[in-house]
């Protein structure tokens, strides 16, 4: 005799019970969920790959234009700093004997201002605060001095090294003297 449990995991005969050709309906949709989800599943990963690959060559992109980006402008300000150096070529070529000195030092005055003038036009400016009130922010103070009188309190009494600042970057502060009131 056959055990009726045996008959449920037996396949279906046409004369078989409803609930059987369910299970089996039930099987084939869940069979095809799963071919379907592994397919979606297979699919991200792809766009994933895709997307990481992508990204990647990106970056490296980014990477690479913002080096020729510096090196762009590296090159503009360099070829603005070509003349200064030019003249600066000329004074080594002077004969010491035959020039006089006042024509030497006009010569490197005007070839500083040149070189001012072209670093300022990138962006450079020159912190010189003589006279004005201290701002260590900008001032780096190596000394003070005793002021005259209390309104000079605090102003800078001389510059030992003038200060830079790059578009608005403080690039050296300004070495300064600071005047202090003792009464």
């Amino acid at each position: 005799m056959t055990d009726p449990a045996d008959r449920s995991e037996t396949p279906q005969s046409p004369g078989a019970p409803a609930g059987a050709e369910n299970a089996d309906t039930d099987a084939a949709a869940v069979q095809s969920r799963l071919m379907d989800l592994e397919n979606r599943v297979t699919e991200h990963q792809d766009k994933y790959l895709r997307l990481a690959a992508e990204f990647d060559n990106f970056r490296k992109r980014a990477t690479r234009e913002r080096e020729n980006a510096e090196h762009h402008g590296q090159s503009v300000v360099i070829r603005g700093l070509l003349d200064s150096l030019d003249d600066l070529a000329r004074f080594a070529q002077l004969d010491a004997w035959n020039t006089e000195v006042e024509t030497v030092i006009d010569g490197a005055r005007m070839v500083e201002q040149k070189m001012q003038k072209t670093l300022a036009g990138h962006g450079l400016e020159i912190v010189n605060p003589a006279g004005q009130p201290f701002d260590p922010a900008v001032h780096e103070a190596v000394s003070t001095s005793s002021a005259a009188a209390p309104e000079e309190d605090h102003l800078v009494a001389e510059v030992f090294q003038v200060g830079y600042v790059f578009n608005g970057k403080l690039l050296r502060p300004a070495r300064v003297v600071v005047k202090q009131w003792a009464p």
